[in-house]
C-alpha cells in the first residue's frame, strides 16, 4: 500500500524520560538510548521505520535547544532545516503545532503523520500500512489518530473511545478520550470491545489542524502562526525567543483532539503491531532482558561479556541493568530495580517503578541537579 505524496512526518523528541532515571538522563534522553534490541536508538529506529512511508527529505524533528545537536549527529541523513528547535517545551500541542504551521507554508494542505521519538514497534511493516489506512480518514478532513489495540487492562494509559466495537483496518468515528482508568474501569474498556490505548499518534492535514486549533485555542494559534510566518527570515529567532515562553503548556490532546471528538470530527484505525512506550524499568526488563542468575538482566552495551555481570543467591525477582566491567552481586534480596551508571546507582523495589521521577524532584531540591 503506497503512502500519498503529500505525507509528511513530524517527530516530536523531548522529554526526559523520568521512569528510566538513572538510565536516561535531561541531558541524554530516552530517545537517544539503544532501547531496541539493537545499536540503534529509539530515535534512529523511528527515523528508520518512517524513512520507507515519506523519505528524509519530508520527515521533521521538533526538539529542543539542548538536544538539536544529537538529533543531527544520530540522523545525518535528515535534512537541517527539518529540524526544528523549541527553545524551550510548551508541551505536545506547541512541538506539534509549530511543526503543522511550517510545513503548511512549505505545502499548503500536507497530510501529517506524527509520531513519538521514543517508542518501540515490533512489525513495522503492518505499521506503515495502519498509517496509510489512517490517511484516508485525514484527507476526508478528520482528525485521525492510531489507538493501540489493548492487550490487558492497563492503568498506565490514556484510552480512546470508539463510537463502535473496534474493528481493524477501518477508519471508525472517536467518541470520547478517557484518562487513566483505574483497574476495575479498564477492564470493562477491554472487555467492550469498543476501546484503544491512546499511543500519541496522529495523522490530519495541516491545514485542517490548524483551522481546528484556531477554533479551540485560537490563543494558541495565534502565536504560532506569528511564529511561522517568521521561521527561516532573519527575524525568525528573535520572534521565537520573544513568543515562545508566552506559548500555553497544554498536551495536543487537551487543547484540540478532545474537543473536536465531542464535536465528531476525530477517527481512528485500530493499530496491532507490537507497541510499546518503553515507560518504566518493568517493559525494558520485558522486551530486552534475558534471565541469568536469579535476575532478569538487561545488557545495553552492545559488546561480549567477558564474565557474568550479575551473580545471584538465594534472591528472585530482579531486574538489573549492569555497568560493563562491574559485576552486580546480590544475597537474599527480592522484587528489585538495580540499575548501576557510572555516576548514579538505582536501588527500588519493583512495586515502586512509577514513582521513579519522584526521586528525581528530590535530586533537584537537594541539589544534585548534575546527576539528573
Amino acid at each position: 500500500m503506497r503512502s500519498p505524496d503529500d505525507l509528511y512526518a513530524v517527530v516530536p523528541a523531548g522529554g526526559s524520560g523520568t521512569r528510566l532515571w538513572p538510565l536516561s538522563r535531561a541531558a541524554h534522553p530516552k530517545f537517544f538510548q539503544p532501547l531496541t534490541g539493537t545499536a540503534r536508538s529509539l530515535l534512529q529506529a523511528t527515523f528508520d521505520r518512517l524513512r520507507p512511508l515519506v523519505g528524509p527529505e519530508r520527515i521533521c524533528v521538533v526538539t529542543g535547544v539542548d538536544h538539536a545537536a544529537g538529533v543531527a549527529r544520530q540522523l545525518p541523513e535528515l535534512p537541517e532545516h527539518n529540524i526544528m528547535v523549541e527553545p524551550a517545551p510548551r508541551d505536545s500541542c506547541a512541538a506539534i503545532a509549530l511543526a503543522a504551521a511550517i510545513i503548511e507554508r512549505r505545502h499548503p494542505g500536507a497530510l501529517m503523520a506524527s509520531f513519538a521519538a521514543d517508542h518501540l514497534i515490533q512489525d513495522e511493516e503492518v505499521f506503515r500500512r495502519t498509517v496509510v489506512e489512517a490517511t484516508a480518514g485525514a484527507s476526508d478532513g478528520l482528525l485521525m489518530t492510531v489507538g493501540i489495540m489493548p492487550t490487558r487492562p492497563e492503568t498506565g494509559y490514556g484510552y480512546v473511545q470508539c463510537s463502535e466495537k473496534v474493528r481493524p483496518s477501518t477508519v471508525q468515528k472517536v467518541a470520547k478520550y478517557r484518562e487513566k482508568p483505574p483497574l476495575d474501569v479498564a477492564k470493562q474498556f477491554v472487555e467492550s470491545g469498543k476501546y484503544l490505548w491512546n499511543a500519541g499518534m496522529f495523522i490530519w492535514r495541516t491545514d485542517v489542524f490548524l483551522a481546528r486549533l484556531a477554533e479551540y485555542r485560537p490563543d494558541i494559534a495565534k502565536l504560532i502562526q506569528e511564529i511561522a510566518a517568521a521561521w527561516g527570515t532573519p527575524q525568525g529567532a528573535e520572534v521565537l525567543g520573544t513568543l515562545w515562553p508566552t506559548v500555553p503548556r497544554i498536551a495536543v490532546e487537551y487543547a484540540v483532539m478532545e474537543p473536536a471528538a465531542a464535536d465528531g470530527r476525530v477517527g481512528t484505525v485500530p493499530g496491532d503491531f507490537g507497541w510499546s512506550d518503553i515507560g518504566d524499568f518493568e517493559t525494558v526488563a520485558t522486551l530486552l532482558g534475558s534471565d541469568e542468575s536469579e535476575a532478569t538482566v538487561v545488557d545495553l552495551s552492545g559488546e561480549p561479556a567477558e564474565g557474568p555481570s550479575v551473580v545471584g543467591l538465594d534472591s528472585d525477582g530482579l531486574v538489573v541493568l549492569p555497568r560493563r566491567g562491574r559485576v552486580v552481586a546480590a544475597l537474599d534480596v527480592h522484587d528489585l530495580i538495580v540499575v548501576d551508571t557510572e555516576d548514579a546507582l538505582l536501588l527500588c523495589r519493583r512495586d515502586r517503578a512509577q514513582d521513579i521521577k519522584k526521586l528525581i524532584e528530590l535530586l533537584r531540591e537537594r541539589g544534585a541537579e548534575a546527576h539528573v
